[in-house]
């Protein structure tokens, strides 16, 4: 079966992780895969070093007029089986250029984030009549994008969980938080991976940390927050100096294979307010670090609150500077929750399950 991905990225993000952890998976299932995306992106530099098949667009933009015409001839060269549709932009690219040339061939769009726009040219291409197939990342995300789905549409609508790859597992970090940053070894130290956005929601975790020192006295923990630094960076740098937090959180920018940091924290925190999955917290559980994070995207399908990690309602900071304090005062349950977590990634969420999920919906909307 001959698939081909098209993606509108730019940057990197959870999109983009996840095609580079699926597409080998999707390989050695015997599908034969192309990547269509931007210019000197990202991903682009990904899969060369992934060995995927990468089709540059001409220009640095999808959506450049050129694209179009060149889309007709790589579909009329590569033939695929299967389109699949990464990124918003790619979805409007798609539906923009199957109105012109009507390829005529089965049509999957893979939805990760809880924002849609409800704009009419939005729910037009989300009710595109050649979309055959809407993978929502989890039953989070479909319940959210039904609210903008025709009837018809929101009977495509299906949940594949995003994944993560088992090669995470060899992947060492050259960086020693501890020794860069020069930190005690008595001190705790509590990971959160994210982009400086307004979904993340950073406030939180800025009030987490501000509770768990200063409401329940726990001052022997140093946060570091990774991700990439945007317009917002500078209001929540200044919201630590307020709170005269700077002794208890670190800011470090984004940091390359930033997964592979989980191996050093005691806790991950995610305070995300919105989120499709995200990857970071499958990838904390597999590495075997104890989550607490609020109760947003993959969440509710991953983690049992008490069981195997902890969640809380978005943006109760209380509660989730609560529960990290009990997990750093017990180490059996940081234990317990390390164990069952890591089964149930290992279970259900790998690159190899999700990608077989992936070939047998590919299957059998070929098969219609």
């Amino acid at each position: 079966m001959k698939i081909l991905h098209i993606s509108g990225a730019k940057g990197w993000g959870g999109n983009e992780q996840q095609m580079i952890y699926c597409i080998p998976e999707l390989e050695k299932l015997g599908c034969e895969n192309v990547v269509f995306g931007v210019r000197n992106s990202v991903l682009e530099k990904e899969c060369l070093l992934k060995n995927i098949t990468f089709i540059p667009t001409k220009g640095s933009k999808l959506k450049n007029y050129k694209n179009f015409s060149y889309l007709q001839s790589i579909v009329n060269e590569f033939n695929p089986n299967i389109i699949h549709l990464h990124t918003s932009n790619s979805l409007t690219f798609y539906v923009l250029s199957d109105l012109w040339y009507n390829f005529k061939i089965k049509c999957v769009f893979s939805k990760k984030a809880m924002s849609a726009s409800s704009s009419f040219l939005s729910k037009y291409k989300y009710n595109y009549s050649g979309i055959n197939s809407i993978l929502c990342v989890s039953k989070t995300v479909k319940d959210n994008f039904s609210n903008v789905l025709s009837k018809r549409n929101k009977q495509k609508a299906v949940v594949i969980h995003d994944c993560v790859s088992m090669g995470i597992l060899n992947v060492k970090s050259e960086v020693n938080l501890r020794e860069r940053y020069s930190i005690a070894t008595d001190k705790k130290l509590i990971g959160n991976i994210a982009n400086h956005t307004d979904a993340k929601d950073l406030i939180t975790f800025i009030d987490v940390v501000d509770y768990l020192v200063n409401s329940l006295n726990k001052k022997d923990v140093v946060f570091f927050q990774i991700g990439e630094f945007t317009k917002l960076t500078a209001k929540f740098e200044s919201i630590v100096k307020e709170r005269k937090l700077e002794d208890y959180i670190i800011f470090t920018a984004k940091i390359v294979n930033a997964f592979s940091l989980n191996s050093q924290f005691d806790v991950f925190l995610m305070t995300s307010q919105r989120e499709g999955g995200p990857t970071s917290v499958l990838e904390a559980m597999l590495i075997g670090v104890p989550v607490v994070s609020t109760y947003v995207g993959v969440v509710p399908d991953v983690i049992e609150n008490g069981v195997n990690g902890y969640s809380s309602k978005v943006k109760d900071f209380s509660d989730l500077a609560t529960k990290i304090k009990m997990l750093l005062e017990s180490e059996n349950l940081e234990k317990e929750f390390v164990t069952r977590s890591r089964d149930i990634i290992q279970k259900r969420f790998t690159a190899s399950i999700i990608a077989e999920e992936t070939v047998r919906h590919y299957e059998k909307l070929f098969s219609v």
